[in-house]
């Protein structure tokens, strides 16, 4: 028994810190960019208190895909069409995408379309997914990413199901127990699994269009019950684009090493990074991935001072180096406004409020203004922190990462991008009218609420929220 103890202790330990695959966890040169452009989908309520939607970012997506003539590589996390208890409307998105690809794929033959993905869509082996399943019959490469090679954010509990439950693996047939996510029922196993509490949880596009290749970086998934979500995106080319390229070879080498790396299916000619000039005032962006997303994040508001404003827009805040830099701003006198989801609804079901009102009121306690998202069904799923500094300059990071410990310390793959420019350059300008809009309501629409309407003073629930971000046994 104590041979038992300790070896589970030691795998515990061990799969918390071994080493990340090659290529994870990585941080790009800043880049010379001249055509970024920031894309949003905003959902709030109209004048007459009815729910409306504007969407732009998959309407890009399908644009990308439909130039494509040598290469179309999709990572996103949720693709697909689970809806059981989401209330409508909804845009099935994840046909929309599955479509859109296998069209292009016949009307380019010869065209190399890749889609990295996350099991969550086959709810760990438990289901078939018959829109991956046409896609790999169109002759789309569907990869789906080896969770196995990513470190335990769950250790506890990872242990027990990598010696117990993971050598049975799991059935697509079905099973007899509630499916989390729609109305399919799932296999126990499938459950066993979700509690990992692990993913690829990358929103990438990427596609040439003929000369060059053209990139996308978001926070929206192709799934139909998040199609209502407020989401942001970066699009761009240039050599960031080839750089990001380069990160998706990553998790193909990881997941697949038979497929033939994603980068020598175009140009090397048009592959070579390039160092922007001394000049500061040139807009640059750079590609960065897992926990280097952090170290980002933080550099950003550490270097906010007095005069300087900060804007976090953010699904998830849980983070504890995070919200300490952002309390260490608020003492320096840093402007901060904090517009967070209340993390109240997810696909139709109720939730409790954790993390983000927990965090809140810590934020509040010091003096940051604290808004929450006026959701109705939908989430404010956007990850989103803009700087705006008193010499004229911004500085914009967007992606994939909550800022959680999940997503920012190695545990999931995690894709953003830190764009830096002068204010009135058009994507920054972009950016900090979509966090004005939804924090002063603009529009005669309602984007968000008072701190008062989601205020938590409950103590309990914030030494739970401490614990449960400490072990990695969260939703978050």
């Amino acid at each position: 028994m104590l041979l038992l103890l300790f070896h589970g202790a030691g795998c515990c330990g061990w799969r918390a810190i071994k080493p990340l695959p090659d290529g994870v966890s990585y941080q790009g040169a800043q880049l010379p960019c001249t055509d970024a452009r920031f894309l949003c989908d905003v959902t709030g309520l109209d004048e007459n208190g009815a729910r409306k939607s504007e969407q732009e970012i998959f309407d890009e997506v399908f644009a990308m895909i439909n130039r494509a003539e040598r290469i179309v590589v999709i990572d996103m996390f949720l693709f697909n069409a689970f809806l059981c208890m989401e209330p409508n409307p909804y845009r099935p998105l994840s046909d929309e995408l599955t479509q859109t690809l296998i069209a292009r794929k016949r009307a380019v033959p010869e065209l190399r379309a890749v889609l990295i993905t996350d099991p969550v869509n086959t709810v760990y082996g438990g289901m078939k997914a018959a829109h991956l399943e046409s896609l790999k019959a169109a002759g789309v490469e569907v990869v789906m990413t080896r969770l196995s090679r990513l470190r335990d954010s769950n250790t506890a509990w990872s242990v027990f199901w990598r010696l117990l439950f993971h050598p049975w693996g799991n059935s697509p047939r079905g099973g007899w127990t509630p499916n989390p996510f729609g109305c399919e029922p799932v296999t126990v196993r499938s459950w066993l699994a979700i509690l990992n509490l692990k993913a690829n949880h990358r929103k990438v596009a990427i596609a040439d269009d003929g000369t060059e290749l053209r990139a996308l970086i978001t926070s929206a998934n192709p799934h139909d019950g998040s199609s209502a979500h407020t989401n942001v995106a970066l699009a761009f080319s240039g050599p960031a684009a080839y750089d990001l390229l380069r990160t998706e070879d990553a998790v193909l080498a990881f997941t697949d090493r038979t497929l033939q790396p994603l980068s020598s299916t175009v140009s090397s000619s048009n592959n070579d990074q390039q160092e922007p000039p001394a000049d500061i005032f040139r807009t640059r962006i750079q590609i960065l991935t897992e926990e280097k997303i952090a170290d980002a994040a933080v550099a950003m508001i550490d270097a906010a001072q007095p005069g300087d404003t900060l804007d976090l827009v953010m699904f998830y805040l849980a983070d504890r180096p995070v919200v300490r830099a952002l309390k260490r701003a608020a003492r320096r006198g840093v402007s901060l406004r904090v517009l967070l989801d209340p993390n109240k609804d997810a696909f139709g079901r109720t939730k409790n409020g954790m993390p983000n009102r927990q965090v809140a009121r810590e934020l509040v306690a010091v003096g940051v203004p604290v808004r929450w998202a006026a959701t109705h069904g939908e989430q404010m799923h956007a990850k989103l922190l803009l700087a705006r500094y008193a010499t004229g300059m911004g500085d914009v990071l967007l992606g994939s990462a909550n800022f959680t410990r999940r997503n920012l310390r190695d545990f999931n793959l995690e894709t953003n991008a830190r764009l830096t420019g002068t204010l009135d350059t058009p994507a920054i300008k972009d950016t900090a009218d979509f966090a004005d809009r939804l924090w002063t309501n603009a529009d005669n629409r309602v984007f968000s609420l008072d701190y008062d309407a989601f205020r938590d003073n409950t103590h309990y629930r914030t030494w739970l929220y401490r614990l449960q971000e400490a072990t990695g046994f969260s939703g978050w």
